[in-house]
């Protein structure tokens, strides 16, 4: 089986339609077997809400910086709000780029509720004096996209043929979805620190995500089975999908979540690449190209929900591609014998992510993270002759 060379196109009304549903569905199965990423058109959102949420997120940025500081994610227990250029980390790399958090709207958790229902909790919204009508925009637009992606994994249940209903046990029925509205600078504005522009090679959590290309840069890229990167550049009326980690680990490898990256500096053989002899250029967009804006939709899922795998008939365990789903390298969340539930998880990669929160509302967690990390350092470094053998 040879790997991907593009990123496929579904049109979801298809999946309105009797008689042409089937063949949805199956190009649907593809999708999720070989690529775990793929392009949604005609997904039921007016485009006059596409454009408003694209105007928004720039005005966003324009703000005066004490606007901003004011709804900072430092000021949220829930990981909610602003946060500053390069203030995020992914794979213990730094993301160079400007964002903010929001959510489902729902008030915070009792206090004697498990610790990691604190990640449900309020938005930390810009005043209405400084942004009009920024709430109700993305309100509408999370209350619209949350539906969209329950449609979503309906679909992919039944391309794989399974019930309809098959994952409606991992939601809440008012279950908290997420947005982040990112702002990738213009290269020529940063500092010599900054080797590039982006955010480094990573796979999405939970079960599924939903970026809104928000500009005309290209700077998605996804990476095929031979580590090859493919682009997915923005097309208007689309929103591109990713399979999460969350729903290859459900369905225990027959839907692939696929490593991908916004444009940053990658070098040859560097330690971020699986095969050293791999030539992979700075793709980072050049400076004066302007910035680069998206608007990622991530599905959410119950914090008190067990990570058990579905039980998966044989015909459908049948379909694992084993090129695409060969490695046990699906995060801590979703290792179900490491955690009773998936808010447990969730609540310290949130702490690995955004130390400011941490050191603020979570300073416990914050120094086991570090302990952790500090436990795998020192075993990696063990001089080989000190290691014991049996």
């Amino acid at each position: 089986m040879t790997a991907f060379t593009e990123i496929p196109i579904l049109d979801l009304s298809q999946s309105h339609e009797p008689a042409t549903k089937p063949q949805f569905l199956a190009s649907l199965r593809h999708a999720l077997l070989e690529v775990g990423f793929l392009y949604i058109k005609n997904y039921g959102i007016p485009d006059s809400l596409t454009q408003d949420v694209i105007r928004q997120s720039r005005l966003l940025f324009d703000l005066p910086d004490e606007d901003k500081l004011r709804i900072e994610m430092k000021n949220s227990p829930h990981f909610l709000g602003y946060s500053r250029l390069a203030n995020e980390i992914t794979k213990d790399r730094i993301d160079w780029r400007e964002q903010i958090d929001l959510a489902t709207e729902l008030p915070a958790p009792g206090k004697d509720e498990p610790r990691y229902r604190w990640l449900r909790g309020p938005n930390l919204w810009p005043g209405e004096q400084a942004l009009p009508g920024f709430r109700d925009t993305f309100t509408e637009y999370i209350d619209r996209m949350s539906k969209v992606s329950m449609e979503f994994t309906s679909l992919v249940a039944e391309s794989l043929g399974l019930q309809a209903s098959a994952f409606d046990k991992y939601f809440d029925k008012d279950q908290q979805h997420k947005l982040k509205i990112v702002k990738y600078p213009d290269l020529g504005t940063l500092g010599e620190e900054a080797t590039g522009q982006g955010v480094g090679p990573h796979k999405d959590s939970m079960l599924t995500s939903y970026l809104l290309q928000a500009s005309d840069h290209k700077g998605l890229q996804v990476q095929n089975s031979e580590g090859g990167w493919i682009d997915c550049p923005p097309i208007p009326g689309t929103l591109v999908v990713a399979i999460g980690q969350g729903l290859e680990a459900l369905t225990r490898g027959v839907c692939v979540s696929t490593t991908h990256q916004v444009r940053g500096p990658v070098l040859a053989g560097g330690s971020d690449n699986r095969n050293a002899n791999l030539q992979v250029q700075v793709i980072s967009p050049p400076a004066g190209s302007g910035p680069r804006f998206s608007v990622p939709f991530f599905q959410g899922v119950s914090y008190d929900a067990r990570f058990a795998e579905i039980d998966l008939p044989p015909h459908v365990l049948a379909l694992k591609n084993r090129l695409r789903a060969n490695k046990d390298d699906v995060e801590m969340t979703f290792k179900h014998s490491m955690f009773d539930h998936i808010g447990e998880a969730t609540l310290l990669n949130r702490v690995k992510s955004h130390k400011d929160v941490a050191e603020r509302w979570y300073p416990d967690l914050l120094a086991e993270v570090e302990k952790r990390k500090e436990v795998l350092r020192s075993q990696l470094t063990r001089p080989v002759e000190s290691v014991a053998t049996n």
